[in-house]
């Protein structure tokens, strides 16, 4: 019987295959990794061909790995993939260059060409996405500038997991979620915004159709299947931009829901019946892989990565003591930060150490600590960290709630959300429960699996995530604290907006 969905999450450093059951149980994972390369300042490519040797070596290792598991079990396969990037394809469905990821940010000049025949505005009230050099709109026109013989030969423009699929089955699609994080697509109308194709001067030829995030493609082609290493006839469900997936493996599918993913960079995402337009284009939206609903976001960008460089630069000691009681380091580091009280004495953190994303969008932000003075201790700063991170989140999170956003709780995935301190710091700001799920850190293939399996049928529908990833335990705010936070957190805002000319003449330094 035909009880196993194959999930592929192919990110940014490598690629996951995920195996899960009829009751949606993950029963095994294999990685293969590779490489980026970054030829120039801002650039940032990577070939195709080594994500689809990924898909075959990790595909074949699972089922290897994983007993009483044969590929004639496998009842489809399914992805998730990084977003916005730009990937040329031949009528093969070969990459005729690298892929353009999301990091790039070379096609700045594109940018400021569209934006002199559409009004920023425009793009921002089409797409849900401010038009950006992040997006593919410009790397695609990057192309049509520099490699004009390659833009003219691509078939079709796609996205990592596409890529993926048509390999797989001869076919050239994509899907809402991915759609979305193009700057091309219109986000209420389900389709590709004419207006800003006529604008940019492209050809919508070149364009992948859009199907259903749950949409059965294709088959796997008897071709491939071999290289695969799975059976001829397997059929292909799309699934999602990665970061959509994980909406959907936190168990955000029904409005009032949302989550914060806590990694490196952070976000807070929600599920809502309409997208949420910003008047000051804060935040942005994509499209859910819910048919019909949408994913609003806010992006912050060093959130872990503050949290690593605190325990880096700050506690040598606690580092070196983990190592030799095989513990993480941050649960030292935490119990030596609760003994800071709430409010870390007044010591107040800016987490822009690699700029900022939504809702600042300032790339000249930097990180500081302000009010210091010598009686804080290394507790204060370690709380203050943690504290500023989740202001900062909080800010994302009120551009939300001011535009009329209902949220009931907050769910919270990554490596960051298993401290259980940090949890407590998150439902005294944001002013609600946190709800810490039972699987962290592998939501974004589990939301791809539940498209997968929902496509063919073996799950009913996305309420199957609800088995998949329960809630573990609710933490919920607690009042005392949330009044001295609501005396703090204005400060932390006044000290961003105070400190803006000084961000302004330390880059004009060039320091």
């Amino acid at each position: 019987m035909k009880s196993f969905v194959l999930a592929h999450d192919l990110g940014t450093t490598g690629n996951k295959a995920t195996l899960y059951d009829a009751e949606g149980r993950l029963v095994g994972s294999a990685f293969f990794g590779y490489n980026t390369q970054y030829a120039h300042t801002g650039w940032a490519e990577q070939n195709p061909e080594d994500w689809w040797q990924a898909v075959c070596a990790s595909t074949k290792k699972l089922l290897k790995q994983v007993p009483g598991v044969r590929a004639e079990d496998i009842a489809c396969v399914t992805f998730s993939g990084q977003m916005m990037g730009c990937v040329p394809l031949d009528t093969s469905a070969r990459p005729l260059r690298n892929a353009i990821i999301w990091a790039d940010q070379r096609s700045v000049e594109q940018e400021r060409w569209v934006s002199e025949r559409i009004a920023p505005e425009r793009v921002y009230r089409i797409t849900g996405h401010r038009l950006s050099a992040s997006y593919t709109l410009t790397k695609m026109l990057w192309l049509r500038d520099h490699q004009p013989d390659i833009f003219k030969a691509t078939h079709k423009f796609v996205q990592a997991k596409d890529a993926m699929v048509a390999r797989m089955t001869g076919r050239f699609v994509t899907e809402p979620s991915d759609g979305s994080s193009m700057n091309l697509y219109d986000l209420e109308r389900g389709t590709w915004s004419d207006e800003i194709i006529q604008a940019a001067q492209l050809n919508p030829a070149q364009f992948p159709d859009l199907k259903r995030s749950i949409d059965v493609v294709g088959e796997l082609l008897p071709d491939v299947a071999d290289e695969v290493g799975l059976l001829a006839g397997t059929p292909v469900v799309i699934g999602g931009g990665d970061g959509c997936c994980a909406g959907i493996g936190s168990g955000v599918v029904t409005e009032g829901s949302a989550y914060n993913y806590i990694g490196s960079s952070s976000w807070i995402a929600l599920a809502t019946n309409r997208p949420i337009f910003d008047p000051d284009q804060r935040t942005f939206t994509f499209a859910h892989m819910v048919p019909g609903m949408f994913m609003p976001t806010g992006t912050m960008q060093a959130a872990g990565a503050s949290y690593q460089w605190t325990r880096d630069q700050l506690c040598p000691v606690e580092v070196q003591a983990a190592q030799a009681l095989g513990i993480s380091s941050y649960e030292l580091i935490n119990l030596g930060a609760e003994k800071s009280p709430v409010g870390a004495n007044g010591l107040i953190y800016l987490p822009y150490l690699m700029g900022e994303r939504s809702p600042r969008w300032n790339p000249r932000a930097r990180g500081a600590f302000i009010g210091l003075t010598i009686r804080h201790t290394r507790a204060d700063m370690v709380r203050a960290v943690l504290e500023g991170i989740t202001m900062n989140l909080r800010v994302i999170l009120e551009s939300f709630t001011k535009q009329g956003a209902q949220i009931n709780a907050m769910r919270v995935i990554g490596g960051g959300a298993r401290g259980r301190f940090w949890n407590h710091i998150m439902a005294d700001l944001f002013g609600m429960p946190v709800h810490r799920l039972s699987i962290l850190e592998e939501a974004t293939s589990m939301g791809a699996a539940v498209a997968g399996g929902v496509g063919v049928g073996l799950y009913k529908d996305f309420s199957i995530i609800e088995q998949m990833n329960h809630i573990a335990e609710v933490i919920p705010p607690n009042p005392a604290a949330q009044a001295a936070y609501d005396k703090v957190y204005p400060i932390f805002e006044a000290s961003y907006n105070a400190l803006l000319p000084i961000y302004d003449m330390i880059a004009d330094a060039g320091v």
